[in-house]
């Protein structure tokens, strides 16, 4: 086990797309808990797309990473020494240990992870604030119903491959976008959708409208810019949008360029009688027994499959942060940031 703490700071804050330079690694001693707090070890960090915006200034949902301070993101971690009585040391969690080997958590913050659920990193995808996003956003706000054709952007990361999967367990028809050949042909062949366009063909707008003949009902946005572009026209009456994530404008300093088509947007939103619904999974709190209850059931009974991108070293999150942007991730990004007691 090391004896310092390793910490990601965010360094300075992006214009537009990130850089190396944004974060710089730091070692500190290793924290004391105080009371009713816990001391964990790092074992796997999650990377969302969030993490981009929570690196800007400006206002959201939450408030941005200070200069200097640690990066933010949730972590499976491996209890080293407790001061609350619900966690003893040996005891493996999931809390928001962020980019750092060590972090000390309030105990209230902290969930213990069931060893009989499989792998410890399924908390932070399936099991974890990926499957809750996912259920909530897709059966809360979409509500998709037996025979109707619903479209999921980034349909081979974290949230989209489950959207996808409960889509087709609910009985609707599931059209995936992704980057490239090879994540579509995951995405039918692994994931079991209908069918994947390859937003990156030039003609990407005309295979979908060919993959959706009857329209489309329900729309899981991830990604926004060109992909919106193209779902936008065949949204049928009464469609749902949930919008989970923008990851293509996430690097924007200013509007985009051309005409302004906000007018378009809200004429649709009325004369479809559109339902266009932010939201993040912290909203669904209450949702989290029985969104976790059902993913679990369809694990165990092969109904969900799920891939895992990890990067080995916590040196090396910012740059498998920054190849999000790429597309260059195939599955829930995670880092590996020191192995398991029992292997070590």
């Amino acid at each position: 086990m090391r004896n310092d703490n390793r910490r990601i700071l965010l360094a300075s804050r992006p214009t537009g797309r990130p850089t190396s330079a944004n974060f710089r690694m730091v070692s500190a001693p290793i924290p004391t808990p105080g009371e009713n707090e816990v001391l964990t070890r790092t074992l796997w960090l999650s990377l969302a797309p969030y993490m981009f915006w929570r690196m800007r200034p400006e206002k959201s949902y939450a408030p941005p990473v200070p200069l200097d301070g640690v990066m933010v993101g949730a972590t499976v971690g491996r209890v080293v020494a407790s001061r609350h009585p619900d966690f003893a040391p040996g005891d493996t969690v999931l809390g928001g240990g962020g980019w750092q080997d060590f972090a000390v958590q309030p105990g209230a913050a902290l969930q213990k992870i069931d060893p009989t659920d499989g792998p410890p990193s399924l908390a932070l995808n399936l099991l974890g604030g990926n499957g809750l996003t996912a259920y909530a956003g897709l059966l809360d706000i979409g509500r998709p119903q037996p025979g109707e054709t619903v479209v999921v952007a980034a349909a081979s990361g974290g949230v989209g491959s489950i959207v996808g999967q409960i889509a087709r367990i609910k009985g609707a028809r599931a059209v995936g976008i992704a980057g490239g050949a090879a994540k579509c042909a995951y995405v039918t062949g692994e994931l079991g959708f209908d069918a994947c366009l390859d937003h990156r063909a030039p003609d990407f707008p005309a295979r979908l409208a060919e993959a959706c003949p009857r329209g489309i009902d329900v729309y899981f946005e991830n990604v926004g810019g060109a992909v919106w572009d193209a779902v936008f026209p065949l949204l049928n009456d009464f469609a749902r949008v949930p919008v989970c994530g923008l990851i293509a404008q996430y690097t924007e300093t200013g509007p985009p360029p051309g005409p302004d088509r906000l007018p378009g947007l809200m004429r649709a939103v009325l004369s479809k009688r559109l339902t266009l619904r932010g939201y993040i999974s912290s909203d669904y709190a209450a949702l989290r027994g029985e969104a976790m209850t059902a993913l679990r059931g369809w694990l165990r009974e092969g109904r969900l499959r799920y891939r895992e991108d990890i990067t080995e070293g916590l040196e090396n999150a910012p740059e498998a942060l920054i190849a999000m942007l790429d597309g260059r991730n195939f599955g829930k990004v995670l880092v590996r940031v020191s192995g398991d007691d029992a292997q070590e």
